[in-house]
Formats: structure tokens, sequence, C-alpha cells
């Protein structure tokens, strides 16, 4: 994809901050301190504390939330006023929420087009956080909303973008840096920067790259929010480059991150005896949902065939299909029209499927982040998971031995009866 850029040179990170200071000083004096807290405090019991706009506490009822998270507690007093926020939480603890929420509250009664920019690193991420606008934009009257990625014609968004630009646009850097460049997608007006699984985005380079060209696109005075449950003390300081003085929420005892719902089992085994002893599992287990871990794309539609031949209606998805087909997956998934999903690491991070209570590693992850994430789509919001890793070699074993080690957990053996 070409940029179509300007020749001006993108500035690295240091050189945007210290321009960034520089104008900060001269606009506002300088600023200093570090705003920053631990899981201690807590401001309020009940969502109505907030007090937020009359049309999110209706959105909020329809869907039956009343009680804040330990997150949303701790960030939203904070983003309502404008500050920015590096937030670290646990998976499955409504960090999306605090965004959404914050965004909305904070907007004006006719806002301007593209006043929010929310990126996420996959498209079906993007496509679940268009979703959660929905559900909290329904009784507003000036607020739009759409998602932008790639696997779609450029065409049809240049002509949204064009005919009926949103207030809000969530989708993936590749598509939003070709339209900003191009010029179709117009960040002057904008107020909220914000990206969903951080890390990620910023550890990738050639993604890291995109985001700061699209960033030096964007007004100075903005709030910028960014969320993960995975943030190493390396990429916190490049995640600050793009704020100004933020409020930090930082897990810093790894043992915390894991979810206290969660059940964690391994199955040591050979390679020859994976699809049986998945097979067990899949009739003796009573499951909502499951979702079974592999690594890579060509063991995903093998097992996928597996299954499918031996009668499980399970479905599959994989970063080499087609845009339409995967968001159908995504969809069916979500609306419990399937319950047995195989995926790569492409649905590790971020996505949020209510009903799924059990996650099957068929193969382990290669890190320790990755084995948090997967697990974390179980045992989300307080309610109870199990988690099942098949361990064949060595080399599954030290990942095992380093997720024990970081996280301070035993992982025990899969018991012949499993209550869950």
């Amino acid at each position: 994809m070409e940029d179509n850029q300007p020749a001006e040179e993108v500035l690295d990170y240091d050189e945007i901050d210290e321009i960034e200071d520089k104008e900060a000083q001269a606009a506002d004096g300088e600023t200093g301190g570090e705003n920053k807290l631990t899981y201690s405090s807590i401001h309020s019991t009940s969502f109505k504390d907030h007090m937020l706009k009359y049309e999110l506490q209706r959105a909020l009822q329809d869907c039956g939330f009343e009680n804040p998270s330990e997150v949303q507690q701790q960030c939203i007093p904070k983003a309502k006023m404008g500050v920015d926020v590096l937030c670290q939480a646990k998976s499955g603890m409504g960090k999306t929420a605090v965004f959404v929420l914050t965004v909305l509250d904070q907007l004006d009664e006719k806002p301007e087009p593209c006043s929010c920019l929310v990126m996420g690193h996959t498209r079906e991420l993007a496509f679940q956080i268009k979703k959660e606008f929905d559900r909290f934009t329904k009784y507003f009257k000036n607020v739009t909303s759409e998602v932008i990625y790639g696997g779609i014609p450029k065409k049809q968004h240049i002509k949204m973008l064009k005919e009926t630009p949103p207030t809000i646009v969530v989708g993936t850097p590749g598509r939003i840096l070709d339209l900003t460049m191009g010029g179709h997608l117009k960040l002057d007006k904008l107020k909220y920067f914000v990206l969903d699984e951080c890390d990620k985005m910023l550890e990738e380079v050639g993604m890291r790259r995109d985001i700061q060209k699209i960033f030096v696109k964007t007004p100075h005075q903005k709030q910028v929010m960014m969320f993960s449950a995975t943030m190493d003390k390396d990429i916190r300081p490049i995640c600050k480059k793009f704020m100004q003085d933020p409020f930090e929420v930082f897990i810093d005892d790894e043992t915390k991150l894991t979810l206290h719902g969660l059940q964690q089992y391994i199955v040591k085994l050979e390679e020859k005896d994976k699809n049986r002893k998945l097979h067990d599992l899949l009739d003796a287990l009573l499951f909502n949902q499951v979702i079974i871990f592999v690594n890579g794309v060509d063991r995903a539609k093998a097992l996928n065939g597996v299954l499918l031949e031996s009668g499980f209606p399970s479905v599959c998805i994989h970063s080499r299909m087609g845009q339409e087909e995967r968001i159908s997956i995504y969809k069916q998934f979500k609306d419990l029209e399937k319950r047995i999903m195989i995926s790569t690491e492409i649905f590790g991070r971020g996505i949020d499927f209510q009903g799924v209570n059990i996650v099957i590693n068929y193969d382990m992850p290669k890190a320790t982040d990755d084995y948090l994430h997967r697990v974390g789509r179980a045992g989300r919001f307080g309610t109870k998971g199990v988690a099942i890793s098949f361990t064949k070699d060595e080399e599954d074993e030290k990942v095992l031995t380093d997720i024990q080690s970081r996280f301070e957990i035993k992982i025990g053996d899969l018991p012949e009866k499993l209550e869950i």
C-alpha cells in the first residue's frame, strides 16, 4: 500500500515529544509530576455515582450494568476530566467501556465529524469496539460511528467519509493511514485518540510507524487513552511519548494478572494423542462455548476438518480468510449460533465472547503474554472458567515453567472429574 505521504520527514518519537513539550509549555506553562494509581483505590460503587449523561445511564440500564469494575471505578473519573490515560488491567474487566463511556460523556451536543479515533490491532477487534459504541449511542441523536479496515473496497470508505462522515471512527492502522494520507479522513477536529491492545500495536515496528504517521496528523490538544492487559516496562515509555502527564494504572505485581475465577490445568501427551484427548474433552465437559487455540493457519484448518468429520459442529477462523467470511464467523460465535471455535492467535487478544467458559490450548503458545491473553477469553468479568493446555515436549514444558514462575501459579494435571 502506498502512503501518498507528504514530502516532510516523519519525526521519530523523541522529536515529536520535544516539539509537543515546547508547544505545551508555550500554551499552558510547564506541568510536572506523575499521575499514577494502583489497584487500591475505590471511588464509587455504582455507575450512577459517575454522573454520566442521561443517555448513557439509560443505555447502561438496558444492558443490565449497575456496578463498575475496579478498573472502571479508577479510570472513568479521571478520563471524564479529559486527562490522558495509560491503563493496564486484567482481561475481561471492562477496559473497553472506560473509553466508550468517557468519550460519549464528553462529546458536544452536536459533535464535529471524526471527533474520536479508536484503533485496534485486528479487524475483529475493531468490529467489536464499533458494536460497543452502538450499544451506548442508542439514545444519542447526533452521534454516529463507523468501522474502517482492509478487506473492503476503499472506495466504499471514501464515499462514506465524503457523504456521511461519522462522529467516531474505529479501525485498524493500515486502512486508517491510507485514508488519512489520501485526504479522505480528516483528523483536524479530533478530540480523542484511543489505542486498544496498545502494547501489541506499538511493539510491531510497521504498525507503530503507521500509528505515528496518523498521530502527527491530529491536533496537539486532544485526549489520548491506551489500554491493554499486558504492558511491560519497556513499552510504557513508548506509550507515554504520545501523552501529556497521563493518569497511569499498572499491575506491577504480575501475580495479579490472572483471573480469579479461572481454573487452569495441563494435559501431558504426545502429538499423536491430541485429537483423541480433544474429542474426549468435548464429549465430557459441560460448556457454553469453547475456543481451541492452535499455532498456525494450516493446523487450524486441519483440526477443524477433523472435528467436523467427527460430528462436532465447529467453526474455524484465521488470517487467510476473506473479510466477509471472518466477520460472519465472528458474528455466529458472538450470537451463540456456534459453540466450538478453532482459532489461531488472531482471537487471542481483546475479543470478548461472554459465552466462553472453556479455553483449550491444543498447541501451547510460544510466550507467556500469549498464554495470558488466550486463557483470558474464559472467566471474563468475574465469571468462572477453565483453561486446559496440552503439553507435548520440552519446549512446551519450558513455556509452562515460565508461565508458572511469572504469574506465581501452580498449574496442575487435569483431574479425571472436572467441576465447572
